[in-house]
């Protein structure tokens, strides 16, 4: 059959002027008078009619120019909404599990709580009216477990609360899911991503926030993957045997380095993630760490796959060691990977002043929308909007940006996006596309190594011999 570019050659969609009609092919001309409104109107139509039938290419083609059509006719906040409609909003960082567990204790099989979650009454950022109010398409659930209050001992006895922490938080995520099946879509893989959106489904995969919370065994790296766990974050606001954190606590200060970036093991453990499909996160990590791992040094490629910053922002406009540089960011490029924005008010509108603590002063009194979208047009202007994304950080923060309150403000951050003109299709690519690229990338990367049988990662367990 032939191509919607045989049957109208003339038609070139990307030639139109914001002034002009989108008129399908070239009418020929009977007379020098002008064709009425009718009918063009009728030639429109049928000509539309006829395009419907053609064979998928020319479908594709047709439903360009309605977009075209419709887009001029549409207000932006119509607009916005009509792309959360076709493409999911996935936040790259969502803390509901740590938030369940904060104020209701992990109890989610009783009225108080169902009430609440059901009906919009939670008292952050997110439950489930509002996800629908927002038309999220999905998020990363954190099953956050702080770093242990001996940040600096590494040992496994030190550890070993964190990975039980993380098995809670696992358990009482799952077990929201799976209270409402017809809204949660848990343990996918990329592939199931668009068929659980097509379902009305939230996409719903797990992320873990630092590597302490593997209590330094490779094994529960692999079995949190088998539970839902999509992406690990390399550190959280401590160091571990595996890489450097850009702050830590106790005092709260700019991170001294350990590793200076990724640690030997740190390299070996990044490999098993891409063997497994494990998504490699740098938010919270150091700037020596981020340049390993994006392979910005001589002797170590970095990791194999994509990675992502599940929630961190633009250092040039709020210089904070959460964010990343453009020097990083013309890396994240090369690699194919996606900063995910971060809305925490410190993060997005801050001033250095010097501290004595290496950290910024928050900026409050500009930390609005308009800042967020500042930040995610700053990371599209120069390295392009295929690398960059949305992670809030809802129900982890205590402050919000003016005009972005919680989840139900999605279409209003998509509307703010077009005003400033970026475009329909890369806003569809920041609310959710990049991300699952991102994703699949890292599932094809996974398959590779298995084919190639790659072996895998191995714990270093005493033998029982030996004793």
């Amino acid at each position: 059959m032939a191509s919607i570019e045989d049957v109208l050659p003339s038609y070139k969609a990307d030639t139109l002027t914001p002034d002009q009609t989108p008129v399908v092919g070239r009418v020929a001309k009977r007379s020098p008078q002008r064709l009425s409104s009718c009918r063009l109107i009728f030639y429109l139509f049928t000509s539309l009619l006829f395009f419907s039938a053609l064979h998928k290419p020319a479908s594709r083609c047709y439903a360009r120019l309605v977009d075209r059509v419709c887009e001029k006719a549409m207000t932006v906040e119509q607009r916005a909404r009509r792309i959360l409609t076709h493409t999911p909003l996935i936040d790259g960082h969502i803390d509901l599990p740590i938030f369940v567990r904060a104020f209701y204790r992990n109890h989610v099989d009783n009225e108080e709580w169902k009430k609440a979650f059901e009906n919009g009454t939670m008292p952050g950022q997110v439950d489930l009216l509002r996800l629908k109010q927002g038309q999220s398409g999905g998020a990363f659930w954190s099953v956050f477990a702080p770093c242990p209050e001996k940040g600096d001992d590494f040992s496994d006895a030190n550890l070993a609360p964190s990975v039980q922490y993380t098995l809670d938080q696992i358990d009482v995520m799952d077990r929201v899911m799976a209270a409402y099946p017809h809204d949660f879509a848990s343990r996918i893989t990329s592939k199931g991503a668009k068929a659980a959106f097509q379902a009305g489904k939230l996409i719903s995969p797990l992320g873990i926030e630092g590597l302490h919370q593997i209590g330094n065994s490779v094994a529960n790296l692999r079995r949190f993957h088998e539970l839902g766990v999509r992406y690990v974050t390399l550190t959280h606001n401590c160091h571990n045997n595996f890489a450097d954190a850009a702050v830590l606590e106790q005092p709260l200060r700019k991170a001294e380095p350990r590793w200076n970036g990724v640690s030997p093991l740190g390299r070996k453990l990044i490999q098993e993630m891409n063997r497994i499909g494990m998504i490699v996160d740098l938010a919270h990590v150091s700037e020596d760490t981020m340049i390993d791992v994006l392979g910005g040094r001589d002797g170590w490629s970095g990791s194999k796959a994509p990675i992502i910053f599940s929630h961190s922002s633009a250092y040039s406009i709020c210089p904070h060691p959460r964010n990343v540089k453009n020097e990083v960011l013309k890396l994240v490029k090369k690699r194919n990977s996606v900063v995910m924005v971060n809305v925490n008010p410190g993060f997005i509108s801050c001033v250095d002043v010097g501290n004595k603590n290496g950290l910024p002063e928050d900026d409050l009194a500009n930390a609005t929308l308009d800042r967020v979208v500042e930040h995610i047009l700053h990371i599209g202007n120069l390295i392009g909007f295929e690398h960059v994304g949305i992670g809030t950080d809802f129900d982890g923060i205590f402050e919000v940006p003016r005009g972005f309150k919680d989840v139900t403000a999605y279409p209003d951050l998509i509307a703010a996006l077009l005003r400033a003109g970026v475009s329909d299709h890369d806003a569809a690519k920041i609310a959710g596309g990049n991300l699952l690229r991102v994703w699949h990338e890292v599932d094809a990367v996974s398959a590779r190594m298995k084919a190639e049988n790659i072996p895998a990662m191995e714990d270093e367990i005493p033998s029982m011999a030996s004793q």
